[in-house]
């Protein structure tokens, strides 16, 4: 069983900046990529973020704007996101995830999912 766990979120102030983390335990894959998604109040979940297990290339959403950098960590059991920049619109839920398809990186559709850290920014 895989078992994906995020950290790192809080409560901070626009314009503040926090590292969000994902460590991946239990059964282990050869990941094709992992990524981050966020469900911000009364939204939808959308993609932010994702990083290609066999190269490093990474792939942003469009509103990211350069402020978030995603990345992995040595043991290549964790992933990363840095926030900075933050925003009131950045509020939300912030899931890690992981997928074995390479459609992912084109579909943003990924399989495996933790269960979120919160991201507050206030105004």
């Amino acid at each position: 069983q895989v078992r994906l766990v995020e950290s790192g979120g809080g409560l901070v102030q626009a314009g503040a900046s926090l590292t969000l983390s994902c460590t991946v335990s239990g059964r282990t894959y050869s990941w094709y990529a992992m990524g981050w998604f966020r469900q911000g109040p009364g939204k939808e979940r959308e993609f932010v973020a994702g990083i290609r297990w066999s190269d490093d290339s990474t792939t942003y959403a469009d509103f990211v704007e350069g402020r978030f950098t995603i990345s992995r960590g040595n043991a290549k059991n964790t992933i990363y996101l840095q926030l900075t920049s933050l925003k009131p619109e950045d509020t939300a839920v912030y899931y890690c995830a992981a997928t074995l398809r390479v459609t992912s990186w084109s579909d943003r559709v990924y399989d495996y999912w933790g269960q979120g850290t919160q991201v507050t920014v206030s105004s």
